[in-house]
């Protein structure tokens, strides 16, 4: 699904580009030229050496141009990604989205981006340059409206590639030749090279001008590093101890043009190597071997895995924190800040420096030595956080495994490459479960399980991932390899001291009996499950056994087996603390009590429900409530409200590849939904509506639900007049239809600061705080047809009118 907010890391789409937390200096001539080849081309590729400024330059032109790209502006950073195979589903990953059916990964993304217009950037893609250009092709020949705009240290060399190579910053002019007037002096402002070294200074020493004593200094430093922006960014750096003239002095000594690197090599990419060295010659001897060590992270660490990884051998484990302090004052770590996860504080390598670290680790011969400590570390933290995925913990550690995802990946490749190590990797993958449930890895999940399955014999670890794989398989509607799996599974239960293993395989062979509508074996099936985890004390399977017999029961009809076995569900899990099943127990009984007459308590159930899977960004069980919250709202006779819904789930369902998915046997409640909505509204303004609902994004959708069902309903004949001026009204119609402040700007012919002013008037006049409850008010006052001038016949995109087919849910 597209647009889908996320908790974690380092998605970036539509409007969410990283923000520019520096000024951006200069690149006149070139922003206008990168601008006037994406009219022109499909893909433009910035070229240039390390350090020049590519990604900062794609970045601010991609912020120009968004209004051009109605469906989103992505980034995709690769200088992490390493396997080939893997770059597809990165790039989903960073689209986000979640198809977790068996459709070959490169045909999802195809088909995602067909219909779009939108910007993709494929940032550092030189270590993957074959593979980005076949990609890159693919994706343009499929999706007319898209365009692509690529960093590299070379171009990608595909039919239709505008390549522009990205120089470094105007330097200063030279010192004149003294036998020969000299020319008038150019102020210091018109070197965009010295004007970045200036304003990188201020920040480093507050009130740091050029001066006449100190312009000659700084303009020979910005020479000497060529003017690359990195170089000058690490050089100003050292202002903290130096003077200009100081630095100068060093850079002269250090900075002699290298005869050890390639002669192939660009004389900008060897001083960059040389200031690099510099920086590592700053460095204590400790710092600079806990730089090397933390080169075999991938997209960043937080302090412990630095502790139990980067330690020993020269580094006391009590010694890292402040090496770790010293390297982030050097700017050598970037320190990112992840609130609310157990380790807020990450710190991450910038490529280049990651690339240099590695080849002093190699130098050093101890490469292998800590690949397999970095393997030791995460194959340590996938088993703790499986032994404490049912307790007050649990929720903590999805957002910690998700943070170090990429991590993870690479500690599950070092499985594959070094030999003897697959029951690691076969345990592994196992252990991160539910990693691959709640997040957005569920395919991939059952991709590292299918191939650590093959070859490892049949012990208890190749039992529970045959069970893992075959859950997974039922989320994704394969019921015959689910099947398969979990007979394999049951076949090792059978052994002696196995048997933990035939709790699942009951619970999930009820799964896919209960796919069939064969109810009383699913029953059946389940209740051996729960009786077998009840013996085994696993509280997690009994939960799970719980949830569906609870659904069972209700599907069936036997509301007091169902409420019951709901209610022994909550019990267990708040005595552990637990969170994640408690949501989809809470599901669950919405469910039965809604089929027995409480739509009021239903609502309040799925309510919360609904909270706690949007917190830990679970598409699956936010599908479920919006699906339940629709029922209601058709049962009640709030048809336009479930149509809009109806529009949200056909996107989530699609990206998860099947309508309910895990929990098919739901389906006929959405097919009388959908009948009672299109029947009560008429098959043009059920469509208008389940198209609005389509073109909300996920969270839009569940905030404006949540507003909603929390609002007191206001019946027509109370309505109130609208506090709103006619411009006013005119502007909230507008955020209904999800256009912001620059767009309604453009739209009413009027400054932007204007339409912030009347927003931010609305909002105070009706006593909300988001543009969300704007929304849903909106909405109902076109619903009701007040007096205020709603039913202006304004025409949305649909063709009908704002008055009669409202955005929102």
């Amino acid at each position: 699904m597209d647009e889908v907010a996320s908790v974690a890391r380092r998605r970036r789409q539509a409007t969410d580009l990283p923000s520019e937390v520096t000024s951006f200096v200069g690149r006149r001539h070139e922003i206008a030229e990168v601008r006037r080849l994406l009219s022109m081309a499909r893909v433009v590729t910035l070229t240039g050496p390390g350090g020049v400024g590519k990604t900062r330059l794609a970045l601010h032109v991609a912020a120009d141009v968004q209004r051009a790209f109605p469906d989103g502006v992505w980034l995709v950073e690769l200088a992490g990604l390493r396997d080939p195979e893997l770059l597809v589903g990165s790039v989903s990953e960073m689209l986000a989205i979640r198809d977790v059916s068996t459709r070959p990964p490169a045909e999802v993304l195809t088909d995602y981006l067909r219909p779009k217009r939108a910007l993709l950037i494929l940032d550092n893609c030189e270590h993957l340059i074959r593979d980005c250009a076949v990609l890159a092709e693919s994706l343009i020949r499929s999706a007319p409206g898209l365009r692509i705009l690529a960093t590299s240290r070379q171009a990608l060399g595909i039919a239709g590639e505008q390549s522009l190579p990205v120089p470094p910053l105007p330097l200063p002019p030279a010192p004149p030749d003294p036998d020969r007037p000299a020319p008038p002096a150019a102020p210091p402002a018109t070197s965009e090279a010295v004007r970045l070294f200036t304003e990188r200074a201020a920040s480093i020493v507050p009130g740091f001008t050029v001066t006449d004593g100190n312009r000659s200094d700084v303009e020979r430093i910005c020479r000497r590093l060529d003017g690359i922006p990195l170089a000058i960014e690490l050089a100003v750096v050292r202002l903290r101890a130096l003077s200009p003239a100081e630095l100068l002095s060093r850079l002269d000594d250090r900075f002699r043009l290298l005869t050890g690197g390639s002669p192939a090599a660009l004389p900008r990419q060897r001083t960059l190597r040389a200031l690099i060295d510099w920086s590592h010659v700053l460095c204590t001897e400790q710092e600079r071997l806990l730089w090397a060590r933390m080169s075999v992270f991938t997209d960043g660490l937080d302090l412990q895995a630095a502790e139990a990884v980067c330690s020993g051998d020269g580094i006391e484990r009590d010694e890292v924190i402040d090496l770790v302090i010293g390297l982030v004052g050097k700017s050598i770590l970037i320190r990112e800040d992840h609130p609310g996860t157990p380790s807020a504080a990450r710190y991450r390598l910038l490529e280049t420096l990651r690339q240099y670290g590695r080849e002093r680790l190699v130098a050093s011969g101890q490469e292998t030595a800590l690949r397999r400590r970095h393997r030791d570390h995460y194959r340590r933290l996938s088993a703790q956080a499986y032994a404490e995925r049912f307790g007050p913990g649990q929720v903590a550690w999805f957002g910690r495994l998700k943070l170090d995802h990429a991590n993870l990946r690479t500690a599950l490749e070092y499985c594959f490459t070094e030999p003897g190590e697959g029951s690691e990797a076969l345990g592994m993958a196992a252990d991160l479960l539910y990693h691959w449930i709640t997040s957005h890895y569920l395919g991939e999940g059952r991709r590292w399980l299918d191939r650590a399955l093959l070859g490892t014999g049949p012990d208890g670890t190749r039992g529970r991932a045959l069970w893992s794989g075959g859950w997974l398989a039922v989320i994704q509607a394969d019921m015959t390899a689910a099947e398969a799996m979990l007979e394999e599974a049951g076949t090792i239960g059978r052994r002696p001291g196995q048997e933990a293993i035939l709790g699942y395989v009951a619970l999930f062979s009820g799964m896919i009996a209960m796919s069939r509508n064969e109810v009383d074996v699913a029953i059946r099936l389940y209740e051996d499950a729960a009786e077998r985890h009840r013996a085994e004390d696993d509280p997690t399977g009994q939960a799970a056994a719980l949830i569906r017999l609870c659904l069972a029961h209700s599907f069936r009809g036997d509301w007091p087996n169902s409420i019951s076995f709901g209610e022994r569900c909550l019990e267990l899990c708040d005595a552990h603390g637990e969170g994640w099943h408690r949501a989809y127990t809470m599901m669950a009984l919405g469910v039965a009590v809604w089929r027995q007459g409480d739509a009021r308590r239903a609502i309040e159930l799925e309510k919360e429900s609904l909270r706690f899977n949007r917190s830990i960004d679970d598409l699956l069980g936010t599908g479920v409530n919006l699906e339940v919250l629709a029922w209601i709202a058709a049962a009640e006779g709030d048809h336009l409200r479930a149509a809009r819904l109806l529009g949200v789930l056909e996107r989530i369902w699609q990206a998860l590849g099947a309508r309910l998915s895990g929990y098919g046997h739901l389906v006929c409640y959405h097919d009388e939904c959908e009948a009672a909505a299109r029947d009560a509204l008429g098959g043009a303004a059920f469509d208008a509506a389940v198209r609005q609902g389509a073109r909300m994004t996920c969270d839009e959708a569940i905030a404006a639900a949540l507003e909603e069902l929390d609002r007191p309903v206001v019946p027509v004949a109370e309505a109130e007049p609208s506090p709103l001026t006619p411009r006013e009204t005119e502007i909230a119609q507008l955020i209904a239809r999800g256009l912001s402040n620059r767009d309604i700007a453009t739209t009413l012919t009027i400054a932007r600061r204007t339409a912030e002013g009347h927003v931010e008037h609305i909002m105070t006049k009706l006593g909300f705080h988001s543009r969300a409850q704007i929304a849903v008010w909106t909405g109902e006052r076109n619903r009701t047809g007040d007096r205020d001038g709603f039913q202006d016949g304004t025409r949305d995109d649909d063709g009908g009118t704002n008055g009669r087919h409202p955005p929102g849910a």
